[in-house]
């Protein structure tokens, strides 16, 4: 069968797009809607690509080189991409590709102007737009011309930027194609960029548009300033025309020039708002078609439009989708759909704000006690109902504010929205409720230890009672097993213990500063306090490090230790001298703590006991930065600072006006906040191993899909939601393709940055510090922990790859309690995410670590290195050197 090298633009469609590039296929699909005018042309297809491909065999020997490199050795990469660029530019056009384009450009116009476009086939995709990484040719005009620039558009897919790109993006130089697009060229009077959401907020209401005098690509390549125009509804609520002083024009013979503006048009704008309007109503059409939010680029000549191209707007974080109306989310009031919403992050509550795979969301949403939304493989809660009523606004916006200021500055943005929310009744009437105030829970240790018990019941019967369930009906257990983790969380004692916790800490904190004139006293006070489990896990990997230490042999195996094979080498251990007791102690520290692991509301992610070899760098630097006895008198230490300060306080509070009742209440405050703060981490722990049994369970499962040929791997499971697995084990059907896509999206979802707040207007907002108390140039965050500690910052985005010595500060995107055993090893901590009782800064209390969390872009600000100063008093970070 002959392959054809040439398609019309109205031949083609997104069908289309293995030949035609993306480009090319949206191209296509603009010239079949109704009332937008796409400049006549063609494609040179992927065939040709191909053929120019095949007849350098060097090339691929090159392409294979490419994709086998270090993704950190950039020279390397630019040489590569220059050798196959001068390779295939030198190459000459087969004869029979140049003589279909020389007789399209006879339909077309043999001697008009041309432009040449790249149009690769990973390029104007849903989740990756590659805009301006390949080349496009403006004013090209004569047959030999065309010819020349297509093959320098085939070349352009191994530019440095194209490459780089491709290599973040994680697709294969190798499974690439480019085809080209030729278009007749538009000489535009004003040309420019459309953006159907505001590309910086994310709202889908308001459109966005670039325009200035001349050929766009002006704009497009930042070589002059636009007009900027935003557009919501039928109006232009905003513009900003600038003075235009230049322009890029056509050359009659070809090329393009860069010219002066006349002085008496460089303050006119370049369209009315007129224009304006119908250009984004066109938009929208536009973006009706393609179902998503659009980058067009267009050009205006003799006052009429035409598109030269429309790609989907991929850094826009997605909206999530509404409960139908039918069943109204949990605190929505049963509003419509089609209202406005509002929706809060449950990743920067939970301190992982990474994406999650589909089996891992399900199974949150499955789990949780509040209806939740995924959008970009995040979790969001509908808050609407809620700020709608007077009453329970105040109630969430103090909640959430105590937590995390950003949020609540988030939500006070979106209240101050005219009209965004409307002001509903509260939905129970004000005062207290028919039985009275609830009884305070008792200052009782046995409480906790009785909440622990029950805690441990429940894994255990879970434990023993999923071990017979497979199949079908091992999903209809999980679903009752579900119900009795909702139970467990929702337990009215447990509550009532972690918030007996939480309350005595701000309660000390607000009366210590308003007594004393001290800031974060409390924070002393909770050093050491007994029952965290979480604490106690760093503590205990301390305890294992002083197993370790006395044999050279263990330290020496465990640092040549790979991860993928740690587990089956924990056998070798036996032979070496201290082999047999440092496996059965890291045996028994991942029986306990084996369930753990960075993200691990995920329940797609390793954990501990799947890959062990996590834990080794926090053992080695344990073993090389502590003496024996560390965990002892760590916690001794902790211990006897929380007393002094205890005795400090009280004594000063007696020495004052009514000092007697005031100590009396401080005493009875800081009992409460010993005896109830540790368990403040339990409820986590106890989720976290109920996770763990399901995954065992589920993995069973997916392996039994993998012999029977459903699915290529076990892996391919997490995909999945939880009812599509359970629909998966009950068919033995999977859609063909579904993993490949969910995986796809899983990757593009790491480029998106969740927001704290989202608006089912698709605004997007992360609050900001109303702070003015800090010194200039400081990163301002939240006061966790007091203190102030100066060090060596620590930029680690992966727990694995810590190496951290006695005085470094660890600055981290964030910290779940699979972070602990490294704060041992550290003297403060910088977060990006987190709050006054996150995990992080819980324990980051109780080892009396300064810390500051919630700094917005913190490891991007400081450099892995530098010297920093942490106030963990007053909630900032000065970076010194």
């Amino acid at each position: 069968m002959t392959e054809q090298y040439v398609y019309g633009l109205r031949e083609v469609d997104g069908t289309r797009q293995a030949v035609v590039g993306g480009k090319g296929a949206h191209l296509g699909a603009l010239a079949r809607i109704e009332g937008v005018v796409v400049p006549d042309g063609f494609c040179v297809t992927t065939h040709a690509f191909q053929r120019v491909m095949a007849s350098q065999p060097s090339v691929e020997e090159q392409l294979d080189r490419l994709a086998r490199l270090d993704p950190d050795d950039q020279e390397a990469a630019r040489t590569l991409g220059a050798r196959i660029r001068r390779t295939i530019e030198e190459s000459a056009v087969p004869a029979d590709v140049a003589a279909e384009i020389t007789r399209a450009l006879g339909q077309y116009g043999e001697r008009a102007a041309y432009a040449v476009r790249s149009s690769a086939t990973a390029e104007d995709l849903p989740t990756a737009s590659f805009a301006g990484q390949q080349d496009t040719y403006l004013n090209v005009v004569g047959p030999e011309e065309v010819l020349r620039h297509v093959s320098r558009c085939w070349a352009s897919l191994y530019t440095d930027r194209a490459v780089a790109y491709r290599r973040r993006a994680g697709i294969d130089h190798r499974t690439v194609r480019m085809a080209v697009v030729v278009q007749r060229m538009v000489l535009p009077d004003a040309a420019g960029v459309l953006f159907t959401a505001d590309p910086v907020t994310g709202d889908r209401k308001v459109a966005t548009v670039d325009a200035g005098f001349g050929l766009g690509e002006a704009l497009v390549s930042g070589l002059v300033n636009p007009d900027v125009y935003k557009v919501r509804g039928d109006e232009v609520v905003a513009k900003a025309v600038v003075v235009k002083k230049r322009a890029l024009r056509a050359l009659a013979g070809g090329g393009t020039q860069d010219v002066a503006i006349e002085p008496r048009r460089a303050e006119q704008p370049a369209l009315t708002d007129a224009q304006v309007v119908r250009l984004v109503r066109l938009g929208r059409r536009i973006e009706a078609h393609f179902g998503a939010p659009q980058d067009i680029e267009w050009c205006l000549a003799d006052d009429g439009f035409q598109i030269v191209q429309s790609r989907p707007i991929t850094t826009l974080f997605p909206v999530p989708v509404p409960a139908p109306a039918s069943v109204p989310a949990a605190g929505t009031g049963g509003q419509a759909a089609e209202e406005n919403r509002v929706y809060v992050s449950v990743g920067h509550a939970q301190m992982m704000t990474d994406p999650m795979r589909p089996l891992g969301y399900s199974m949150w949403q499955l789990t949780a006690m509040v209806a939740m939304h995924q959008a970009g493989g995040r979790l969001f809660v509908d808050v609407t109902r809620r700020l709608a009523s007077p009453t329970s606004r105040e109630g969430l916006l103090d909640a959430l504010g105590k937590g995390d200021p950003l949020m609540r500055d988030a939500l006070e943005t979106v209240l101050g929205r005219e009209d965004f929310v409307p002001s509903l009744p509260d939905a129970v009437p004000a005062g207290p409720p028919a039985g009275g105030p609830p009884t305070p829970i008792e200052t009782d240790p046995a409480v906790v230890a009785r909440l622990i018990e029950r805690s441990r019941d429940s894994v255990a019967a879970l434990a023993r009672d999923i071990r017979a369930k497979s199949g079908p009906e091992l999903f209809d257990f999980l679903l009752e097993a579900f119900e009795e983790h909702k139970r467990v969380l929702s337990d009215p004692l447990s509550i009532q213990a972690i918030m007996a916790g939480m309350e005595a800490t701000w309660w000390l904190t607000d009366r210590l500063q308003e007594w004393l004139g001290e800031k974060n006293a409390a924070d002393t006070l909770t050093l050491s306090a007994p029952g965290n489990v979480t604490s106690e896990m760093g503590l205990e990997l301390l305890d294992l490090a002083d197993v370790i230490r006395p044999h050279p042999e263990v330290v020496a195996f465990l640092q040549g230790a790979e991860d993928e094979d740690f587990a089956d080498g924990l056998v070798a251990l036996d032979g070496l001298r201290g082999g047999a007791e440092a496996r059965a102690a890291l045996e028994a520290y991942l029986d306990r703590y084996g369930m753990r692991c960075v993200g691990e509301i995920d329940i797609t992610r390793p954990r501990w006991s799947e890959r062990p070899g996590t834990l080794v760098p926090a053992i080695l630097d344990n073993v090389r930065n502590f003496a024996p006895g560390a965990a002892e008198r760590r916690f001794e230490e902790g211990l006897q600072k929380a007393r002094e300060k205890e005795r400090d306080v009280l004594t000063r509070l007696l020495a004052l006006p009514d000092g007697e009742q005031k100590a009396g209440e401080v005493k009875r405050a800081i009992d409460r906040l010993r005896t109830f703060i540790g368990y403040r981490e339990y409820p986590k722990y106890g989720i976290i191993s109920r996770y763990f049994l399901y995954k065992q369970a589920l993995l069973a499962e997916a392996d039994r899909l993998v012999r029977a040929g459903v699915l290529a791997e076990r892996e391919d499971a997490f995909y999945l939601t939880f009812q599509e697995l359970h629909e998966a084990v009950r068919t033995h059907r999977v859609p063909e393709g579904l993993v490949q896509q969910r995986r796809e999206a899983f990757r593009a979802h790491h480029a998106l940055t969740p927001p704290r707040v989202l608006t089912s207007d698709g605004e997007a907002l992360s609050g900001a510090y109303r702070r003015d108390d800090a010194p200039a140039g400081a990163l301002i965050g939240i006061a966790v922990s007091a203190g102030t500690v100066e060090g060596r910052a620590r930029v680690i985005l992966d727990m694995a790859d810590a190496d951290l010595e006695a005085d470094d500060i660890l600055v981290t995107p964030f910290t779940d309690p699979s972070w602990s055993p490294l704060f041992v090893g550290i003297a403060g901590l910088v977060t990006e995410v987190g709050g006054l009782m996150t995990h992080g800064a819980v324990i980051a209390r109780e080892y009396g670590l300064p810390a500051v969390v919630g700094v917005e872009g913190a490891t991007r600000r400081i450099r892995d290195g530098q010297r920093i100063r942490v106030h963990g008093t007053d909630g900032y970070v000065e970076i010194l050197s």
